[in-house]
């Protein structure tokens, strides 16, 4: 199985792979850009912030030159944030020090923040050709169904004989890089997902768990830990068609966008209000529910209007009055775009 796995893949991408997608050029910016897109988001969810991308930042000197506001603003609702905040910060440096041109290899391009080695290795054998391996989500399914590799994947033991096996699978022809590792994610994507399609598979006679009726056990699943609950009361607060709002802190969750100032509870919300002026706390909406990776997110909006632009924040740094259907426009966390939203239906 180990010495045909290249050439049964390669000849199976050619034929079953995908080969409309919009990425899949040699443009090492288009490459990169649709690499850090797909870091745990879904190919369906990418597409539409691609594009969009694109048509604002149509190369790596553009999204240099742009704000890191305009680029967290393009990314709104796409999530994990630092995705965007290292995407700006490895366009200055491909600028700054690879003199506008993206490295060629992959030890170089791990480099660039927010790349890490497989991320590195996927940019240098589509754009450059370069023998390396990739070891993402999907990858790590396949090969720890068809060599029957039990022990969840995260864990450092597993992973490092993940990429041996992965560093050893590699074709010997170069020139085939791209239609293997095309081959690898499209694989593991349409047919060795988590309901893997083995009757269609290019692998089923060799793989040991569809041999050994494992395709559910393997990979291993993550060792279960309870997720945490955590509430935090959201205040909408109005004066006219303005909406206040504070921009987070650089680093953690939501960092750098504009969002609601948030309490940890309702006499909390109560002691700022009374600090601004007049004006009326309307009844709290019903709650709203946020899941991140770690922990679910309870929140409770708000809504509230003064009577003066006066305000003093809640974050360090205090936030801004901005315009309703302005704010929108802006960097805005996924759940709290909804609930200004909800102020306009």
């Amino acid at each position: 199985m180990q010495d045909s796995f290249a050439t049964r893949l390669v000849a199976w991408q050619k034929q079953h792979g995908r080969h409309d997608l919009p990425w899949q050029v040699s443009d090492p910016y288009r490459v990169w850009l649709s690499e850090i897109m797909l870091q745990q988001t879904q190919v369906t969810a990418v597409l539409e912030y691609y594009a969009r991308f694109l048509l604002r930042f149509p190369d790596v000197a553009s999204l240099a030159a742009a704000s890191v506001d305009e680029v967290l603003a393009l990314w709104s609702g796409l999530g994990y944030y630092s995705r965007a905040r290292n995407l700006h910060k490895a366009a200055v440096m491909v600028m700054d020090e690879f003199g506008g041109h993206f490295p060629v290899q992959r030890e170089a391009l791990q480099r660039l923040p927010g790349v890490g080695r497989s991320t590195a290795a996927a940019i240098a054998a589509f754009a450059f050709g370069q023998r390396e391996t990739i070891l993402d989500g999907n990858v790590k399914r396949v090969l720890t169904r068809c060599f029957g590799i039990a022990g969840f994947p995260g864990e450092k033991a597993v992973e490092k004989q993940l990429w041996a096996l992965a560093e050893a699978l590699l074709p010997a022809d170069s020139s085939q890089m791209t239609a293997y590792t095309q081959g690898l994610m499209d694989l593991g994507a349409t047919v060795c997902g988590r309901k893997p399609a083995c009757t269609v598979c290019p692998m089923v006679d060799g793989c040991v768990a569809a041999r050994q009726g494992r395709t559910h056990e393997l990979p291993t699943p993550r060792p279960k830990k309870a997720v945490p609950t955590r509430h935090t009361v959201m205040l909408l607060a109005q004066h006219g068609d303005r909406i206040w709002l504070e921009r987070r802190p650089p680093s953690g969750i939501w960092g750098g966008l504009l969002s609601l100032p948030e309490f940890a509870d309702s006499m909390a919300l109560e002691a700022w209000f009374a600090r601004q002026g007049s004006g009326d706390v309307l009844p709290s909406w019903p709650e709203l529910e946020h899941v991140f990776t770690h922990y679910r997110l309870i929140i409770t909006p708000v809504p509230a209007r003064l009577d003066t632009l006066a305000a003093t924040g809640v974050q360090e740094s205090a936030g801004q009055w901005i315009p309703l259907q302005q704010a929108l426009e802006a960097g805005l966390p996924a759940p709290v775009k909804r609930l200004l939203q909800r102020l306009l239906a």
